[in-house]
């Protein structure tokens, strides 16, 4: 925003990739990406990739549902932070990160999970406080463990389920 705020519109790992404009011809993304979690990738010039699209279709063909499912993630996420509640949005980021990263603990700040989330470092450390009460997740400065996966679904939003639902389409596990 002019302002400076920022909110999260996606969260991107080893399903997908950052830079989805540039693969049509835009100069620069009109989003700005922050790693959040460390991890492995790597970078390709914008231009070498879109000759591998013209010569492998089933490349193109892949990225073509991830952009579509990319843009319905982008939607929803944009209702829930508008919707929902915070500790459903909280419940619904820690499992989509918790995805990503494919372990129980996801070292994220209650400062970053504001940015994330579009609210404040206290709201996102009541909304915290209230999943550790329920013993879901246990959260220390800069880290997240989620103890109970089962719960911290039941405790998000729909969001989640629809966002994983569409997921499933270009899923590279």
């Amino acid at each position: 925003m002019g302002d400076g705020k920022t909110v999260e519109v996606a969260v991107l790992g080893r399903e997908g990739f950052a830079g989805v404009p540039s693969i049509f011809g835009l100069p620069r993304s009109p989003i700005r990406e922050v790693v959040q979690i460390a991890g492995d990738g790597f970078r390709i010039k914008a231009s070498v990739f879109r000759q591998a699209l013209h010569s492998a279709p089933v490349l193109r063909a892949l990225v073509g549902r991830y952009s579509g499912v990319l843009g319905m993630q982008v939607s929803q996420t944009a209702a829930c932070n508008r919707l929902h509640d915070i500790e459903r949005r909280l419940a619904r980021w820690l499992l989509m990160a918790q995805d990503r990263v494919d372990a129980a603990y996801v070292g994220i700040t209650h400062d970053f999970l504001a940015t994330m989330l579009g609210t404040d470092r206290s709201t996102v450390s009541m909304a915290a406080a209230s999943l550790q009460r329920m013993h879901i997740i246990d959260y220390t400065r800069g880290a997240v463990r989620i103890l109970n996966r089962k719960d911290l679904e039941a405790a998000a939003c729909e969001c989640y389920q629809a966002i994983q639902q569409f997921n499933g389409e270009i899923d590279l596990k």
